[in-house]
C-alpha cells in the first residue's frame, strides 16, 4: 500500500475502537489550548481583516468564528486557523517543527459544527489529524523546515485528516483526501522573515485545504496515491527522502498528542529555553536587570535563523526577535501578550540590554534539534561575577509539561479579556465535558 492508504486503513480501523483515557484526556487539553489561542488571535489582524475580505461567506453557513458570527465551512476553517495562530501561543509537536493545533482543530471544529457532531466525535477527528499529520513532520525533519513553515505545509495533512474523519470516510476516500491535500502543502520560510501577516495565514490556509480536500473526496474527487512517496512527491520534492516506514511503525500504540508543547511564553517558540534558562539564571544570580553587563545565549541553528530580529519594530518583528524577548524576560520577569504592546516594545531597559545580549550557535545544541530545544545561557554581572547554565528543555515540553492548572490559567488569561471572565469559565468547563456533548451546532 501507498503511504496515504496506509494511514487511511488505520484510521479506519480505529474508528471503532475506544480512545484511550490517557488519549482522550491529552485532547482535551490540546483543544483548551487551542481556545486560548483563538480568542487573543480573533480580534487582531488578520483575522478582523479577513472578516472584511470574505463578507460573503459571513453571517450565513452552519460553522461559527470565535465570537459566534456565523460563517461557511471553509471560511470558518480559514478565520480561525488563522486566528489561532496570529499571537504564537498556539501548541507544538517538538519532533515535527509544526504547531498542530491551529488548523487541526479549526477545520474539525468548523466541519463538526456544520455536521452537528457530537463531541467525542470531535475529539477523536482531533487525534486523528494530529497522529497522521505528527507523523509526516517528523519524517520531513529539518530539510524540510530549512525552506518550508511546517505548520502551513504539514497542517494540511492534519486538518484533511481530522475532516476525513469526522465525515467517515472509507480507505479509499480518506486516502485520495491526503493525496489531494498533498498537493495543496504551501508556506514558505521566507513569508516570515520579514514583517508580515503571511505566517498566521499558513495555518488557516492549511486549515482550509484540509477540508476541501476531504469534502471533494467524499464526493469521488481522486488524489495520485503514490503523491507522498513517488520519484516526483512531497517526501523528495520538499525534503531529503523520508523514511515513511519508520513514520508509519508507532501509529495506533504510540499516541503523539500525549506530548504536545504547550506554549508558557507568547513568542516564537525557538526562543523558549533561552527565556527560561535567562530567568532561572537571573534569580539564581539574585540580579536586577541594571546590574547584568551582558548576555551570551546558545542556541541552534533554526533558533538563529527564525527568531532573528536585531532591532525589531513591530509586535511581530519583536515575537521573532531572539533578544528582544530575552531582554524583556529579564526586565519585566515575562514574555506574555503585554510584552509586545507598545509601552513594553519601546521600554528603554529592554532596549539598552537588547544591546548586551549576544546570540551564537552552539554545535551540541545544533545536533540535538529538533528533539531537544535546549540554550545555553551566561550572564555576566557587575563586580565581574559571571555564571553559565544550560537550559535543557522548555518550560511546557513533555519533559516538562504544564499541568492542567497551568493550561487553565494560561487559557483564562488570553481568553477573559476577549469573552469576559464569566463567559471565560463557563466554555473552559464544557471544554473539560466535551466527550460527554451531543452536539456542536
Amino acid at each position: 500500500m501507498h503511504v496515504v492508504e496506509r494511514f487511511a486503513a488505520w484510521a479506519n480501523d480505529w474508528r471503532s475502537k475506544p480512545i484511550p483515557p490517557e488519549v482522550l484526556h491529552h485532547a482535551k487539553r490540546a483543544v483548551i489550548d487551542w481556545h486560548a489561542a483563538l480568542f487573543p488571535g480573533a480580534v487582531l489582524a488578520p483575522a478582523i481583516l479577513l472578516e472584511k475580505a470574505l463578507r460573503d461567506e459571513l453571517d450565513k453557513g452552519d460553522a461559527m468564528l470565535a465570537l459566534g458570527r456565523r460563517a461557511t465551512l471553509r471560511a470558518a476553517a480559514l478565520i480561525n486557523g488563522t486566528a489561532a495562530h496570529t499571537v504564537e501561543v498556539d501548541d507544538i509537536f517538538r519532533d515535527g517543527i509544526y504547531h498542530p493545533g491551529a488548523p487541526t482543530i479549526a477545520a474539525a471544529l468548523a466541519l463538526a459544527q456544520s455536521q452537528s457532531v457530537n463531541g467525542e466525535s470531535l475529539l477523536r477527528a482531533v487525534i486523528v489529524g494530529y497522529e497522521i499529520s505528527t507523523r509526516i513532520g517528523a519524517a520531513m525533519g529539518r530539510a524540510h523546515y530549512r525552506f518550508w513553515h511546517n505548520t502551513g505545509t504539514i497542517g494540511c495533512f492534519g486538518a484533511c485528516a481530522a475532516a476525513a474523519e469526522l465525515l467517515a470516510l472509507d480507505r479509499r476516500r480518506f486516502a485520495n483526501a491526503l493525496a489531494t491535500v498533498t498537493t495543496f502543502c504551501a508556506g514558505l520560510q521566507q513569508a516570515f522573515r520579514m514583517d508580515s501577516m503571511s505566517k498566521p495565514l499558513h495555518a488557516g490556509r492549511a486549515a482550509e485545504a484540509g477540508v476541501t480536500a476531504a469534502l471533494a473526496a467524499r464526493e469521488g474527487v481522486t488524489g495520485s496515491l503514490d503523491v507522498i512517496e513517488g520519484e516526483a512527491g512531497f517526501g523528495r520534492a520538499m525534503a531529503d527522502g523520508p523514511d515513511w516506514q519508520e513514520a508509519l511503525a508507532t501509529l495506533g500504540r504510540d499516541f503523539h498528542i500525549t506530548r504536545m508543547t504547550f506554549k508558557n511564553h507568547a513568542c516564537c517558540g525557538h526562543a523558549f529555553a533561552a527565556i527560561d534558562g535567562a530567568l532561572a539564571l537571573q534569580a539564581k544570580m539574585g540580579l536586577r536587570p541594571a546590574e547584568i553587563e551582558r548576555v551570551r545565549v546558545g542556541t541552534y541553528r533554526a533558533g538563529l535563523e527564525v527568531a532573528h530580529y536585531e532591532a525589531p519594530r513591530t509586535p511581530a518583528e519583536a515575537r521573532f526577535s531572539m533578544k528582544y524577548v530575552v531582554a524583556t524576560a529579564l526586565t519585566h520577569g515575562s514574555v506574555r501578550l503585554a510584552a509586545f504592546e507598545s509601552p513594553r516594545l519601546e521600554n528603554e531597559e529592554t532596549r539598552a540590554l537588547m544591546k548586551r545580549i549576544s546570540v551564537a550557535i552552539d554545535p551540541e545544541l545544533d545536533a540535538g534539534f529538533p528533539r531537544q530545544r535546549a540554550a545555553r545561557i551566561a550572564i555576566e554581572a557587575r563586580g565581574g561575577r559571571r555564571e553559565e547554565l544550560l537550559q535543557p528543555t522548555r518550560v511546557g515540553d513533555p519533559d516538562a509539561p504544564l499541568s492542567d492548572r497551568a493550561l487553565e490559567d494560561k487559557y483564562m488569561e488570553l481568553a477573559g479579556p476577549v469573552l469576559g471572565e464569566g463567559p471565560a469559565r463557563k466554555l473552559l468547563e464544557r471544554l473539560w465535558r466535551l466527550e460527554a456533548a451531543p452536539a456542536l451546532a
